[in-house]
């Protein structure tokens, strides 16, 4: 028989594991607590964008999606069939959602440019926001250029 076998396990080790355990739970717990307790990290209504648009995509019998301001009545940009297609994907997810909840395609949807520089684009009937600069730097520049005033055509 060896020491392990008639000795009793040493009491200091016993008692640093239980704190140890404790301090976890305890470490867990008030981090848990800190993150459900947290200001969202949404902007606070006092932020205004640098510039916003409020737009309207439409999908053409040709196979072309048509941005237009939130009147419909100035045509902003057109994007021909096979042509930006991260446009269109973001499109076609938002037009998913909306569908699901029986909205058409009138209501606007409004892009922004804010002062931390991020671009978002917003679903103003269902409240979906989208940072568009997560998807990197081209995709962002592909929804930038619909703020500017200039009608334009994608070939």
């Amino acid at each position: 028989m060896s020491n392990i076998d008639t000795e009793p396990f040493p009491r200091f080790a016993l008692i640093a594991a239980a704190v140890l355990i404790a301090g976890s739970i305890t470490a867990a717990a008030a981090a848990r607590y800190a993150k459900v307790n947290a200001p969202e990290a949404t902007l606070s209504e006092s932020v205004t964008p640098l510039a916003a648009r409020d737009l309207t995509f439409f999908d053409m019998p040709n196979g072309s999606v048509e941005v237009r301001d939130a009147t419909g009545t100035q045509v902003l940009f057109v994007a021909e069939p096979g042509t930006n297609g991260f446009i269109r994907g973001v499109m076609r997810g938002m037009a998913r959602d909306r569908r699901s909840r029986g909205i058409g395609q009138e209501p606007a949807f409004r892009l922004a440019q804010w002062p931390n520089g991020r671009l978002s684009l917003e679903d103003l009937a269902t409240g979906r926001q989208i940072e568009l600069g997560a998807f990197g730097g081209d995709n962002r520049a592909a929804f930038a250029q619909l703020l500017t005033n200039a009608s334009t055509s994608a070939s």
